[in-house]
């Protein structure tokens, strides 16, 4: 009856209302503390895999019921957590090793998402598992067990470190410091073309935050902080990722895995041409893009046309129609601007006021060769530009009007205008000309005249790190790039006027050199053209040769008559099929532009033929 009485009393008690309420606060505040105090494994939910280099260690279970290192997976990967969980103890990880993450591949392009590819790596040679951790660089602490979590993604199924998971994708960079293991331009924005600095290699910079990573973990740019130059001032920009390691040592190291350092360091000519030496250039692998929706013409049997010809196109679109042409060269700034660009308004406006056509009336002759399945290639002539100098004196070398291919003013106007060119008007790629320093360099260094260097970058460093930034610029807009150089970049050290050609075409998509026949001296190198063009390209391939990821070579051949400063050789087509042959034959079959800078129609006519893509006779004539 005791017990009885008890319980009545309770129950009384617990059915009045305000007691009810209390203690539905109390079971609340209980299960909340429960359930924050459980480890992750004690409940499914989602998560984020997150490191400071792009991707982690997983693991399975053998059939022995032991944990193995089977593959990895990219940060940023959504997972589900599971409620199993499993311990790596000390012996298992007494084998732990540097290789438990890999940094970014060097090839890596800037594809960015966040949905990384969950099964990436996952056909790994499966080994002893080693630490979980997420730092690739720690060794292992043989002491204590590393706590490991089931985890689901995709199809994928695996254990990764508890530590390398988080609740938000805002977290999963955990890197707080980069080093240059290529020379970088340093944004001022995350988007667009506007430079805030420079760090060269081996630059260390602090990182303050990212945009997005890639399928493969890489992050595609950092915020980063570092040092004025000058005053020691934290200055701020963005960075590409792609460009980055995670330590001193690897942003050091040349790239030599073929021996490309060893082999530029005996690119060397008799005597010093101050252009720079070719072992301080970067040789990194570059992955070439595949632009969704513009497919790179690989072979392009190309057309040139100045502005002129381009505007008043009738007759040139029937010939291109007629001879089997795939590919145009359309002048935007060949001195002279094209059209009213507005970038030029703003930045050069005594080009603008001097182009010779509305941007309308361009655009609409640019879209007729796009509309008829023409690969429009848009040629700007950079640094070679009298009308930028004159509004820009600043930028240029001192005393010449010619703009320094030091100053990243005029290398923002040429990829501004490119970018311009691209997101208005179509085109497939963008070719610069003109990217380098002007031919009396050798002069100008020996007199000791100013270059603007702001940065102290030998020439040849200049012109590679710009053809960098325009590359990513011009692919970003959606365009393919590439660059023209002057034959004697082909034999084997950098010139006076900072072209080196394995540096730019380890770069550029598509590298057009212009060996023109009448080019290689005062004897007669024009009659038998095909003899000149084989030396020449027999070195350039050799060039080619000497990178791990050399451009397509699409080259400029001679479509005048020679020589050009007393013309007695008539160029017909035999004459332009003899250097065809010769390019081929030598493995330089990336297609072929002849230059002739009237673009005229009935000479162009006289040599149809050769746009057919028909295979020579192997005559020659």
């Amino acid at each position: 009856m005791r017990h009885k009485k008890w319980y009545n009393t309770v129950m009384f008690i617990i059915k009045k209302k305000s007691v009810k309420i209390l203690i539905a606060v109390l079971v609340l505040a209980l299960v909340t503390t429960t359930i924050g105090c459980m480890p992750m494994t004690g409940l499914e939910s989602r998560a984020f895999v997150a490191s400071d280099v792009p991707k982690v260690a997983t693991y399975v279970q053998g059939e022995d019921g032991q944990l193995q290192r089977k593959g990895e997976m990219a940060r940023g990967t959504e997972v589900t957590v599971t409620g199993q969980s499993a311990t790596l103890e000390a012996d298992a990880k007494a084998t732990a090793s540097a290789d438990v993450t890999t940094e970014a591949d060097p090839t890596a392009g800037s594809d960015a998402t966040t949905e990384a590819d969950p099964t990436a790596g996952s056909d790994a040679t499966t080994e002893a598992a080693p630490t979980a951790g997420s730092d690739a660089t720690k060794d292992a602490d043989a002491k204590s067990a590393i706590h490991l979590v089931l985890v689901k993604a995709g199809d994928l199924e695996a254990y990764i470190s508890e530590d390398a998971l988080v609740e938000r994708v805002d977290q999963i960079v955990r890197e707080e410091k980069v080093y240059a293991r290529t020379p970088a331009t340093v944004y001022q924005e995350n988007s667009g073309a506007d430079i805030a600095g420079f760090a060269r290699k081996g630059t260390v910079l602090d990182v303050v935050g990212f945009d997005e990573v890639n399928r493969d973990g890489v992050v595609k740019k950092y915020r980063v902080e570092y040092p004025d130059k000058d005053t020691g001032e934290a200055l701020s920009g963005w960075v590409y990722g792609k460009y980055m390691v995670n330590t001193q040592e690897k942003a050091d190291a040349p790239y030599n895995e073929n021996g490309e350092n060893e082999k530029a360091k005996k690119a060397r000519y008799g005597i010093e041409l101050y252009g720079g030496r070719a072992e301080n250039l970067d040789y990194y692998p570059v992955e070439k893009p595949e632009i969704k929706g513009n497919e790179f013409c690989k072979n392009a049997r190309t057309m040139y046309l100045n502005w002129y010809a381009a505007v008043h196109n009738k007759e040139y679109l029937e010939l291109i129609e007629e001879s089997g042409c795939n590919a145009v060269v359309i002048d935007i700034k060949d001195g002279p601007l094209s059209y009213d660009s507005e970038v030029a308004k703003e930045l050069a406006p005594t080009a603008y006021k001097t182009s010779h056509v509305s941007m309308g009336v361009f655009k609409e002759a640019v879209k007729q060769f796009n509309d008829a399945g023409i690969y429009t290639i848009g040629r700007i002539a950079c640094f070679n530009d009298g009308y930028y100098g004159k509004d820009n004196p600043e930028d240029c070398i001192n005393g010449t009007g010619w703009p320094s291919a030091f100053s990243r003013n005029a290398w923002e106007y040429n990829v501004k205008l490119a970018v311009e060119a691209v997101r208005q008007m179509g085109f497939n790629e963008i070719q610069f000309d003109y990217v380098r320093f002007p031919e009396a360099s050798y002069e100008l260094s020996r007199s000791g005249a100013d270059f603007r260097n702001e940065y102290g970058e030998e020439k040849a460093e200049a012109i590679q790190n710009f053809c960098f930034y325009a590359a990513d610029q011009i692919h970003e807009a959606g365009a393919y790039f590439s660059a023209d150089v002057f034959g004697e970049c082909s034999n084997g050290y950098p010139t006076a006027y900072g072209q080196y050609w394995p540096a730019i075409s380890n770069v550029v998509d598509a590298i057009s050199s212009m060996p023109y026949t009448d080019h290689f001296g005062d004897s007669d190198t024009w009659s038998e053209p095909k003899a000149v063009m084989k030396v020449w390209a027999n070195n350039a391939a050799k060039a080619q040769q000497m990178i791990p990821t050399p451009a397509v070579a699409r080259t400029w051949i001679t479509g005048y008559n020679t020589p050009h400063w007393s013309p007695s050789v008539t160029y017909d087509e035999g004459k332009l099929r003899q250097q065809i042959d010769a390019l081929n034959e030598a493995g330089l079959d990336g297609g072929f532009i002849p230059w002739n800078a009237a673009s005229p129609i009935d000479k162009y006519r006289q040599y149809k033929g050769i746009w057919s893509g028909e295979e020579s006779s192997g005559t020659g004539e």
